[in-house]
């Protein structure tokens, strides 16, 4: 028997998952390491505190699978987009900590920028705002703050988002690549030709031999090399950045597919094909995947609440004890009675853009108990993605074909009904839920010639619930209808 281990670097915590030949899900371990505010509105990783997440989980995962390491035959690596290392190429140590994508120290840099009027060019380039969360603007502060700009012109220096960074450190430092998926989050990559843009570079201040190589998503890379734990010469053959390998792993290969990750927030990318899609509604174009010479495009857009919402009817209202409780107490009434919940805890994002909104309940009786507060709570979160699913849809110039949910609240299926209901179309929920290290799995495996087309992958699909709509036009206009008044 062959295996395939995956790497998902996440934000807070490494989870590393063992495949089988047919995908399926042998061990997964996860390590969470510190993260590190050194002041307000400041998020920093130091990079070998992500380097030792990854080596305990590797260790953990091999025992829990009981295989032996010499069986591996590929390795994936997905992660936390936009994070920001510099190493020197020499000594393969960081000359600074890694600066997270959560991080608003460069918004100056990016106020100027956009009043400077470059704004426009950006967005056309690189289908992105000019924001503090891309990487541009933190490889810049780096250079600046450390001194550094003159050792990074002679090409001493190496830059890399975290999955160039852990590749580099599995090969031993042979190795200094990106794949398209993670470039086109950088705000420097052209996302028409998937290639370093000179008038991007130009633009950020960003000297080009920093600059990884881009590949394709499904590739060997390089090979593992004195990696404690592992036999050398693993061949390192899938990479892509979070959201991107989520929508991969979860088998959105056509146009018009779409996934939802049901998290803290609500993360959704839609497949637009070969085609990239400028968004009219404040989305963002991305590059999902480039496999052998073909790209694939999608549109990405995210709800700032989803999970969050029943956390705090938990924690600030007191309604449940525990999240797990907010299905059966919203499945005990028929249905929510007139209340409209509207989950802008912290603003409205896409495509209202409205970071001043603040959540509201409406539509409350001396009738009203908490099963009616909570059941609205989770028809607002099917609500608020409804909006986004809709504005990605118009953009296409098509409707949803499917949609495919994870994450944490895709397990509550009352939940994922009404997300069917509301979008009139079908949802299917896979058996594996870590869609993103699942979907470097399954890059890996084709990097290697385990699979031989897409279609070859869609074989191994296993789903643990399908949701069909099952209300009329009618009771969706009104629910719709309702849901509008209440953000206007």
């Amino acid at each position: 028997m062959h295996y395939v281990m995956s790497i998902d670097q996440g934000t807070t915590s490494t989870t590393v998952l063992i495949v089988d030949e047919m995908l399926r899900v042998c061990a997964s371990a996860s390590r969470e390491f510190p993260q590190c505010y050194p002041r307000p509105d400041w998020v920093e990783h130091r990079p070998d505190d992500i380097w030792q997440s990854v080596l305990s989980a590797i260790g953990e995962v091999i025992a829990k699978a009981r295989i032996d390491a010499q069986d591996i035959v590929a390795l994936g690596i997905t992660n936390q987009r936009e994070t920001t290392v510099i190493w020197d190429r020499k000594t393969h140590q960081p000359i600074y900590n890694a600066i997270v994508w959560q991080c608003r120290r460069t918004a100056p840099i990016c106020a100027k920028l956009k009043a400077d009027g470059m704004e426009p060019l950006i967005r056309q380039k690189t289908g992105l705002l000019c924001d503090p969360y891309f990487s541009a603007t933190k490889i810049s502060w780096i250079l600046d703050y450390t001194d550094s700009r003159r050792a990074a012109e002679n090409g001493d220096l190496a830059f890399g988002t975290i999955d160039t960074w852990l590749l580099n450190q599995l090969t031993g430092g042979a190795v200094h690549v990106t794949d398209p998926s993670n470039a086109s989050r950088t705000l420097l990559m052209d996302l028409e030709t998937l290639e370093w843009s000179n008038e991007l570079l130009e633009i950020f201040r960003v000297p080009r031999p920093l600059l990884p190589r881009i590949m394709p998503n499904a590739t060997i890379y390089g090979r593992t090399w004195k990696v404690p734990g592992l036999p050398d010469g693993i061949p390192i053959s899938g990479m892509a950045g979070d959201q991107q390998a989520a929508l991969f792993g979860q088998n959105c290969f056509h146009t018009g597919e779409a996934k939802c990750t049901f998290g803290t927030g609500a993360f959704l990318l839609l497949n637009t094909g070969h085609e990239i899609v400028h968004s009219r509604h404040g989305l963002l174009s991305t590059c999902a995947w480039k496999i052998n010479k073909e790209t694939t495009y999608a549109l990405e857009g995210s709800a700032f609440v989803a999970g969050a919402l029943v956390q705090w009817l938990r924690d600030s209202l007191g309604i449940i004890e525990t999240s797990s409780q907010i299905e059966p107490l919203a499945r005990s009434v028929e249905d929510e009675a007139g209340v409209i919940v509207v989950p802008a805890l912290t603003g409205l994002g896409a495509p209202h853009w409205r970071p001043e909104a603040r959540g509201s309940i409406t539509g409350l009786t001396r009738a009203t108990t908490k099963a009616h507060i909570a059941r609205a709570s989770l028809m607002g979160i099917a609500q608020q993605n409804t909006d986004l699913l809709e504005a990605m849809t118009r953009d296409l110039g098509r409707s949803l074909a499917s949609l495919r949910v994870d994450g944490g609240a895709s397990i509550n299926d009352l939940l994922m009904q009404m997300q069917a209901d509301l979008l009139n179309c079908t949802l299917y929920r896979p058996e594996c839920l870590q869609t993103t290290a699942h979907g470097a799995a399954m890059l890996a495996s084709l990097g290697v010639g385990m699979f031989q087309s897409l279609d070859d992958l869609t074989q191994c699909n296993r789903y643990s619930g399908v949701f069909e709509p099952n209300h009329d036009e009618t009771w969706r206009m009104q629910k719709r209808e309702a849901w509008k008044k209440a953000i206007g």
